[in-house]
């Protein structure tokens, strides 16, 4: 019987395992959240917690007006591979972290996969991941609420909704009786245009019979 002894040995050899971790930890630090098997999930946690302590605690001493942590810096160096990515960790991510005394990842299980069977589980960051905790806000005060009070809650958000669309069907009533009138003044002016272009044409012809009368009579 295994007494005594902590982790998973996930079907690895030591140095199998810790590159696992490894590769896990510099994935969940680029891109805040991954997706693998819950018991990797769970040593992943473990694994990167440490690491991310570890960052805390020299940026925190640093602000106090502590000289450069390099130590912290080589002894993380060691697991994260990734130049960009430790300069991240102990500015970006140390600094969001700085006021969280511990619990900085989340496991969230999603069930198991369709292939094998496996239990899949969601790696992320709590404090890069926070739309999750608002939904769970807002669902645990909706859960909260009386019937009596969503039903309040719900014609308030109908009389609102209603108020805003007033003037807005107020607004497209006003531009299609200015449309109108333009078109009616359109209409007018061309026919005010003929009148105009007609009166020369018909004196024209009076003045030149008059004139051949004159030679007529001459």
């Amino acid at each position: 019987m295994r007494h005594n002894v902590e982790g998973r040995k996930l079907k690895r050899t030591a140095s199998h395992r810790r590159a696992l971790l490894r590769a896990l930890t510099v994935s969940l630090l680029r891109h805040k959240r991954i997706r693998t098997t819950e018991a990797k999930a769970k040593e992943a946690r473990r694994f990167a917690e440490a690491i991310i302590t570890r960052a805390k605690n020299a940026y925190l001493a640093e602000q106090a007006g502590s000289t450069t942590n390099i130590h912290a810096r080589r002894v993380v160096a060691r697991d994260i591979n990734d130049a960009a990515i430790l300069k991240e960790l102990f500015s970006e991510i140390a600094q969001k972290v700085a006021g969280r005394p511990g619990g900085y990842t989340r496991v969230v299980k999603l069930g198991q996969r369709i292939g094998d069977g496996a239990r899949v589980a969601i790696l992320e960051l709590v404090d890069y991941n926070t739309e999750r905790d608002e939904n769970a806000v807002r669902s645990r005060a909706k859960r909260m609420m009386s019937r009596a009070e969503r039903v309040a809650r719900s014609r308030a958000k109908q009389a609102e909704l209603e108020a805003k669309q007033t003037p807005a069907v107020a607004q497209e009533e006003a531009p299609a009786e200015e449309a109108v009138i333009e078109t009616t003044a359109a209409e007018t002016a061309p026919v005010a245009d003929a009148a105009t272009e007609a009166q020369p044409t018909t004196e024209a012809p009076a003045a030149e019979t008059a004139a051949d009368g004159d030679q007529a009579k001459g």
